[in-house]
């Protein structure tokens, strides 16, 4: 089976598991989304989600988050990781989204990667999940570790696995890909040791 038809064969056996794949972070607008990516990075989704309710209470707009010190919204989100320099990027994206882009959430990967605490995965996952662009694929710990076990690339780079990603994953797949992904390893096949029952992609894996 060549990668290209792996990837399809992967796509269609989890759509019938998850028929509307989508991010587990909770959002409203394209801002929340943004905030709740920024805080994401090396925290789990689901901590996020314990947070983000109370910050976006207190702060509803770029222009809140942007009248705020970074103290008050570190002390908001205290319970993620790198909580601290997460502060620091949250309060410098909001001033650039004021200031720059005239308090609109930008809508292509130029302008968002430009955000500080904004990298390609992060833009990747505002621009398909909350305005259904697919301008590439999210690569995250879950994406990067299951299309290796896959087989899918041999690459270890995040960069280079979504440039493999991209030549093999139909186009109009590209943003539920990466969610079916990430919910098939949170559900059926997590980094540590389980076992391997009623696996969705069964004799798809080589392991």
């Amino acid at each position: 089976m060549t990668r290209e038809n792996k990837a399809k064969e992967v796509i269609k056996r989890l759509k019938k598991f998850y028929l509307h794949p989508k991010t587990a972070l909770k959002f409203s607008n394209s801002f929340e989304l943004l905030i709740a990516t920024i805080l994401s990075a090396q925290t789990t989704d689901k901590t996020v989600n314990t947070v983000t309710p109370d910050l976006f209470k207190k702060y509803k707009t770029p222009t809140d988050f942007a009248s705020a010190s970074v103290d008050d919204i570190d002390q908001m989100i205290k319970r993620v990781n790198f909580h601290v320099n997460k502060s620091r990027s949250i309060k410098a994206a909001s001033d650039m989204i004021v200031n720059t882009f005239a308090g609109k959430i930008p809508d292509n990967m130029k302008d968002l990667d430009s955000l500080p605490g904004v990298a390609r995965k992060t833009a990747n996952v505002v621009l398909g999940n909350a305005f259904g662009k697919a301008e590439g694929i999210v690569v995250d710990t879950h994406v990067m570790r299951l299309s290796g076990k896959l087989g899918l690339t041999k690459q270890k780079d995040p960069v280079r696995i979504e440039q493999d990603l991209m030549k093999i994953v139909p186009k109009n797949n590209w943003i539920d890909f990466s969610n079916l992904l990430i919910n098939f390893g949170r559900d059926y096949c997590p980094a540590r040791l389980h076992k391997c029952v009623d696996c969705p992609l069964g004799n798809l894996c080589p392991d």
